[in-house]
């Protein structure tokens, strides 16, 4: 008798049911964002994202989040969002990781929500660089 299960394949990045199904959930809160003189916060998913919610938790100061290190430290260019206290974000986006980072000397907070599929984030081969307009 054959053996089938060479036939199953993983899911990779084009599969559509991938992203139509929800995702699995993803939650971290209260986290302390570094300053912007500091190293940024990597945040790394444990599946490629369907979607991410990043939170600006902190009473006063701005945060930044992006998807390199560089698009949020702004070494090449500005390649990131800043939300004002209180506001969030949400997109439909396929990332394995993403950066926060204060937008002040300030140390910040955030919180991220996310929906993770079952897709492995050796699928993604990289993040993003941060020097083509994707920060």
């Amino acid at each position: 008798m054959a053996n089938n299960s060479n036939l199953l394949g993983r899911p990779g990045l084009g599969h559509v049911g991938s992203y139509q199904t929800s995702g699995i959930p993803y939650l971290t809160s209260s986290l302390p964002v570094p300053v912007v003189s500091g190293t940024p916060m990597r945040i790394d998913f444990p599946g490629v994202t369907k979607f991410i919610t990043i939170t600006n938790d902190h009473a006063s100061d701005g945060l930044r989040f992006g998807f390199s290190e560089a698009g949020v430290l702004g070494t090449v260019d500005n390649n990131y969002i800043v939300l004002a206290s209180g506001d969030s974000y949400t997109g439909d986006l396929r990332a394995r990781s993403i950066y926060l980072l204060s937008d002040t000397s300030n140390q910040g907070t955030g919180s991220i929500v996310a929906g993770v599929t079952h897709i492995s984030v050796g699928e993604l081969k990289n993040n993003w660089s941060g020097s083509v307009g994707v920060g």
